[in-house]
């Protein structure tokens, strides 16, 4: 009791506890005990009868600290957080004060006694004080190593008190920090690394301890060895990721919980598969190390047979889920189907809880999750190569589903070695996830789809399924549908219908079969398949044709920047309220009108909405009472009967509340919906609309009845379901008795789906219509009405027998891209074609400086007759067109180096596919083509395509160039309009202006003043940029002033202005036609040899191809141009 005594005296004359050294902020360090470290010596729990050891306290004379260990290391156990797990750190170095620390003897301070005692004999709070006054003392040494290693090692905080990191460079930190850890590590010496590795502990270092071991249970999932569910190897093409071979003797010595985890996670390798235990949802091996990696998650080594595992509990797993769909994983749930003590009562006291991967969420069929406004879609692609007539050509079958929408399309196409079609497809569905079989995709198509889903901001996921096990041929796929009563929702045999309304049906049926097989795999049956409702699908259903390439140039629904939808059309044109209202308009925007009655229907009521701003106010406010309606009725279309009693206690309740909400809440917004389409058919003070589309579309029937069915549903649900319409979100368990009654509820519902869809349909249309107005009275600049002229066959307009496609605007400005005088838009015409005018010229040659606005020209001009066949106003004063057919497209100077193609190869295919399938009845936009290649061959591909598309095609044609020879070849073309984007050199006072009315005008503008160009560098003369189309072809591009603009050196760009003038010499005596022969060019002369020609001259004839009918052509061409010279040389 000696030591009993002392330690109450002791503590009796220290009453307060000795402080703790004040420690470095900016140490990072975790101090252990001597208990913990004696722990972690001996690898088990200390027990106190073990302590009976002599301690040094204050007040003994004693120096030495008798009964310790003598090979303590206490600096070996110094404990650091190193990223998201804490590891030892033990300093090799000789200089590391970790190693001094280890080679300095331990002294206790002078003046201090020992103090004998027996541990077993003293209490608890009695014990911790004695060895508090060891622990006091280590701390001081330890805190000046601590210290000086903070200063050597910048380890970063805890996740708890450090601030955010973006996953990307988190992900970089943490590898870093594990690489500057194991440096710490000797490889060299095999027996100093493990005797390191027993200092740090099992939970020391990921790669040793309890790591190690854990690692060892599972080498199946080694990359050396790692195999699939058919024994191949990763490096075999047909290797299938989404499996996983566990050999047969390892799986027999798992636990039953093990082989109900590894038995399903070795058939989805490609889904986070969370494991429900008890009240927690627990990842386990590579599924831990995600979830450690996203969310900073604790791994230790426990759970389901000793594994690395992290875990998430209840009431997190579902904010757990939606992130990790939103980082692009599938996600799937073991849900447990019965609890312990039904397990224990039906199967005896060790029978495991039955347990089932119930549901997998995918960030391409997301059902019940948040979701946004824009529809999710999942594609399956199936292709097939045909050689015809030396011409690689190729057809597709898709379907694509929209989950929310519970809605199936399925369609065919016929494409070319451009895949413009593909890339069509690919721009309106916007797949988040595209299915393909392995090998069955060529390599243009590859290019394609690397191409196309690089534009948008979300990244495309490519699966690749088995052939032969996935895609299987037609009969299978109807044998599989029918089988198991899939898709009920389009009728008895209309699925097959839309399959038969194609054009390739084998293609379409395999690619059907493919993306039923894979949902079925992601559990799915009951939410979507059962009562799927399958449509056919046209990439061109009879409308204005925007191809994949033309939707990018124009920027239609993501911009080139950045891929987000900022400074494209459809953000100016989405004012929509409603989300559903939104997937319409995106719907619309891919599929503009060519019928002239149509796009009038709609206008009308865009006009009447525009002159009667009551109404468009009153229905914006109802419709922002309004939930999305048209994924809640396809909810409940889609589940419904699908749901049975056998689920268990644990997973049947929720899903019969959520049933329940889903219905409550569709069954209040379709009767805010009626009550919007019956405001809007009575009208205001001013009666009814007046316009067709208004009328038919507000005007409802069976409005009794359906109102009778709605309130018979509620009644039902207040009376056999504990749940309140009025309040959806409460929480109230529902027993198994409500699966009969909500059964009734749905299928009562469902009887009358096609007017819940009429509802559906005419809100959004009418929120549509509402956006376009609102568009119209918001813009910043002049916004008309469009006059469609038809050009069909029984009244087109005539022009020496031809039919005339149209196209004039006046005052035509782009909706959305600001620039040049402020914020002010700078308005322009455009003539293209003439209904009172004879032989008004349907091209354009456009010139003008670098940066002078012709790119923002043709786009607007484009968007202008997409939003008038939208059937919307436009941005302009006027506008008269004709419906075009197709809108063709090469803007912009781009390469696909990942793909292998130049700059000017992608010109030259982009042109090839307007010249193969333009029209009379096509707009077509080409900038400054042949720019990727030389000077020479660049100006014979731009003139040759040009001519062809003037005088074969006949289209409306928009040709910007900075090929200046061009105008003197086509200055006097009947067919052709020399227009320029004029431009100005401004002083201190005064602003010179060399942009004329006509083509010689401008011309001696340029030339006459001489000494104004060579002393341009000299003076403080700038180019201003007007951004004004004018008459006449502008005789420079003004690419050294540019330059000048964009920083390069004057002393520089006065040397290759120079240097440009010496080349101009050169070329005006060799390039004649287009330096000194304005006023008869060369191809006047070749008309003219043409119609010249003797019949015995055959070598001309076969060389242009010499007909009857061209004869006549140049002979036209020919009048006319004496016509022009006559009248020149008649002006005094």
């Amino acid at each position: 009791m000696k030591g009993q005594s002392s330690i109450s005296s002791f503590f009796s004359k220290s009453a307060e506890k000795p402080p703790k050294p004040k420690q470095n902020p900016n140490a990072n360090f975790k101090q252990l005990s001597y208990l913990e470290m004696l722990e972690r010596r001996q690898e088990k729990p200390i027990q106190f009868s073990q302590l009976q050891h002599k301690f040094s306290l204050p007040g003994a004379p004693s120096s030495s600290v008798e009964g310790l260990p003598s090979d303590l290391p206490e600096a070996q156990a110094i404990k650091t957080p190193l990223g998201n797990r804490e590891r030892s750190l033990v300093a090799e170095n000789e200089d590391s004060p970790l190693h001094a620390l280890q080679k300095t003897p331990f002294k206790t301070p002078p003046n201090k006694g020992v103090i004998e005692f027996d541990s077993d004999k003293c209490s608890g709070v009695q014990r911790k004080r004695e060895l508090y006054a060891y622990e006091k003392t280590f701390e001081d040494r330890l805190l000046a190593v601590q210290n000086d290693v903070a200063a050597d090692f910048d380890w970063p905080d805890t996740p708890a008190v450090q601030p955010f990191v973006p996953r990307n460079k988190r992900i970089l930190e943490d590898n870093s920090e594990v690489t500057r850890c194991q440096e710490l590590l000797p490889a060299s010496d095999p027996n100093k690394r493990r005797k390191l590795i027993e200092v740090l502990g099992e939970d020391g270092l990921e790669h040793g301890g309890a790591w190690e071991k854990s690692k060892s249970k599972f080498e199946f999932l080694d990359p050396s060895v790692i195999r699939d569910a058919k024994l191949r190897r990763p490096s075999d093409p047909l290797y299938d990721k989404r499996t996983l071979h566990i050999p047969k003797d390892v799986l027999d010595k798992m636990s039953a919980s093990q082989k109900q985890y590894w038995t399903t996670k070795c058939q989805y390798m490609d889904t986070i598969l969370f494991f429900k235990v008890g009240k927690f949802y627990e990842l386990y091996e590579v599924d831990a190390e995600i979830g450690q990696k996203e969310f900073d998650w604790k791994m230790i080594i426990s759970g389901v047979g000793k594994c690395r595992q992290v875990g998430v509990p209840e009431s997190g797993i579902e904010e757990a889920i939606l992130k990790l769909l939103e980082r692009g994983y599938k996600v799937g749930r073991m849900e447990q189907l019965e609890t312990t003590e039904q397990a224990k009562a039906k199967r005896g006291s060790t029978a495991t809880v039955q347990r089932e991967l119930v549901h997998i969420s995918t960030p391409s069929t997301a059902i019940h999750e948040n979701l946004k406004a824009e529809a999710v879609h999942l594609l399956a692609l199936k292709e097939e190569t045909f050689d015809r007539a030396n011409d690689c050509s190729v057809a597709f079958g898709f379907a694509f589903v929209d989950a929310a929408a519970c809605q199936f399309f399925v369609g065919s196409m016929s494409d070319d070695s451009s895949r413009s079609a593909l890339g069509a497809l690919l721009m309106q569905v916007s797949p988040r996830e595209l299915l393909y079989e392995i090998g069955g995709l060529s390599k243009e198509t590859q290019k394609a789809l690397k191409k196309y889903t690089s534009l948008g901001s979300v990244a495309l996921e490519l699966t690749a399924l088995q052939p032969g096990l996935d895609f299987t041929d037609s009969s299978a796929v109807f044998k599989l549908i029918q089988s198991k009563g899939y898709l009920k929702g389009s009728g008895t045999t209309s699925w097959y219908a839309a399959i038969e309304s194609t054009t390739h049906e084998n293609l379409v049926s395999s690619a059907l079969g493919g993306l039923v097989i894979h949902l079925h795999r992601m559990k799915l049956d009951d939410d979507l398949l059962c009562n799927g409702a399958v449509c056919p699908y046209q990439v061109y259903k009879g409308s204005l044709r925007l191809d994949g390439q033309t939707l990018s140039n124009l920027e239609i629904f993501n911009n080139n920047a950045n891929g987000s939808d900022e400074g494209t059309l459809f953000k100016y044109l989405d004012h929509c309220t409603t989300s559903f209202g939104k997937r319409l308009l995106r719907r619309w925007i891919c599929h503009p009108l060519r019928n002239v009655q149509d796009i009038n229907y709609r206008l009308d009521a865009v006009e009447e909405l525009i002159s009667r701003p009551e109404i468009a106010v009153c229905i914006s406010e109802r419709l922002r009472k309004l939930p999305d309606l048209e994924r809640l009725v396809a909810r409940i279309r889609g589940s419904a009967g699908t749901l049975s009693a056998g689920l268990g206690p644990l997973v049947g309740p929720k899903k019969i509340k959520q049933r329940v909400k889903t219905l409550a809440a569709a069954v209040k917004g379709l009767r805010d919906g009626m009550d919007l389409l019956k405001v809007l058919h009575i009208g205001d003070q001013d009666g009814p609309p007046k316009t067709h589309l208004l009328w038919e579309t507000s005007t409802m029937r069976n409005t009794i009845q359906l109102n009778q069915i709605l309130d018979q549903i509620e009644l039902i649900i207040e009376e056999k379901l504990p749940f309140d319409v009025k309040f959806p979100k409460q929480d109230k368990d529902l027993g198994e008795d409500g699966v009969e009654s909500l059964n009734s509820i749905e299928n009562l519902f469902t009887q009358e789906i096609a007017h819940w869809s009429r509802i559906v349909d005419a809100t959004s249309c009418i929120d549509v219509l509402v956006a376009f107005a609102r568009s119209a009275n918001s813009s910043n600049g002049t916004t008309c009405r469009p006059v469609l002229v038809s050009v069909q066959e029984n009244d087109s307009i005539l022009d020496g027998g031809k039919k005339v496609s149209i196209l004039s605007m006046k005052g035509l400005w782009h909706p959305y891209g600001m620039g040049g005088q402020g914020s002010q838009p700078v308005p322009n015409d455009i003539e293209l074609g003439n209904e009172r005018a004879y032989g008004c010229p349907r091209a354009m040659l456009l010139t003008g400086p670098n940066m002078g606005g012709k790119s923002t020209l043709l786009r607007a001009t484009c968007l202008a007759v997409i939003m008038a066949q939208l059937g919307c106003y436009v941005p302009c004063e006027s506008c008269i067109l004709s419906p075009a057919d197709v809108i063709f497209t090469r803007l912009g100077a781009s390469d696909r180096i990942m793909s292998g193609e130049s700059t000017f190869l992608v010109e030259c295919m982009e042109a090839a596919s307007v010249l193969r399938y333009a029209t009379p009845y096509s707009l077509v936009v080409l900038d400054e083509l042949g720019r990727g290649t030389s000077t020479f061959d660049g100006y014979a591909i731009a003139y040759a395509v040009f001519r062809h598309l003037v005088e074969t095609k006949d289209c409306r044609l928009l040709f910007a160039t900075h090929y200046h020879p061009l105008t003197k070849e086509f200055a006097s073309h009947p067919c052709v309009r020399l227009m320029h984007m004029s431009c100005s050199f401004e002083a201190k006072s005064t602003c010179v202006d060399y942009t004329g009315v006509s083509n010689s005008q401008s011309e001696k503008a340029i030339t006459t003043d001489n000494s104004l160009n060579l002393d341009f560098f000299d003076t403080e003369r700038h180019l201003v940029f007007l951004y004004k189309l004018r008459s006449g072809a502008s005789p420079e591009s003004y690419g050294l002033q540019v330059a000048l603009l964009a920083g390069m050196p004057r002393s520089l760009v006065k040397a290759a202005f120079d240097a440009s003038q010496v080349m101009k010499s050169w070329l005006s005596s060799s390039f004649d036609s287009s330096e000194q022969r304005a006023e008869f060019s060369t191809l006047h002369e070749q008309w003219l040899r043409t119609v010249l020609a003797t019949p015995d001259d055959k070598s001309l004839h076969n060389n242009l191809d010499f007909t009857a009918e061209d004869a006549y052509d140049n002979l036209l061409c020919v009048w006319h141009e004496l016509q022009n010279f006559s009248q020149q040389s008649a002006k005094p």
